[in-house]
């Protein structure tokens, strides 16, 4: 899951190699930490949001077979 994120970010940002995601397992599901680099927030969560609705939107679908919550939180 966390591939498959990586793959979409990295896709957006210019400095790929600053990109980190970090998994935090709990009872109510599952929490997607990304940390980019500063530059690349805005290609990241786009205009009004509108971007990083839209990842949320994918990872959400694809976690829905495996029956868990996935939370998305984009860190500076």
């Amino acid at each position: 899951m966390e591939e498959i994120l990586k793959t979409i970010i990295e896709n957006l940002v210019d400095n790929k190699e600053q990109v980190q995601i970090t998994r935090v397992d709990d009872e109510r599901g599952i929490l997607l930490k990304v940390k980019v680099d500063q530059e690349d927030m805005g290609n990241v969560i786009g205009k009004q949001g509108r971007t990083a609705k839209a990842i949320r939107t994918v990872m959400k679908s694809i976690t829905a077979k495996k029956h868990k919550k996935v939370g998305i939180i984009f860190e500076e």
